[in-house]
């Protein structure tokens, strides 16, 4: 299936920029999502994280 989907890429001018701007996004993104960690403030990223335990136990109490 896979030579199907190549030999329609071929005929297609200027397809190899796909790849490499595909690859770009994916890395810029989490690069960006990296940079984000590790610059969150901790209280936030402890508020964030509880945010299951804390209706886990309102769902408990109703």
């Amino acid at each position: 299936m896979l030579k199907f989907v190549k030999h329609n890429l071929e005929n297609i001018d200027g397809v190899t920029i796909y790849p490499i701007l595909s690859l770009l996004i994916f890395f810029v993104f989490f690069a960006l999502m990296f940079g984000w960690v590790l610059t969150a403030k901790k209280s936030y990223i402890e508020e964030v994280s509880n945010i299951p335990l804390d209706n886990q136990k309102t769902n408990e109490l109703s």
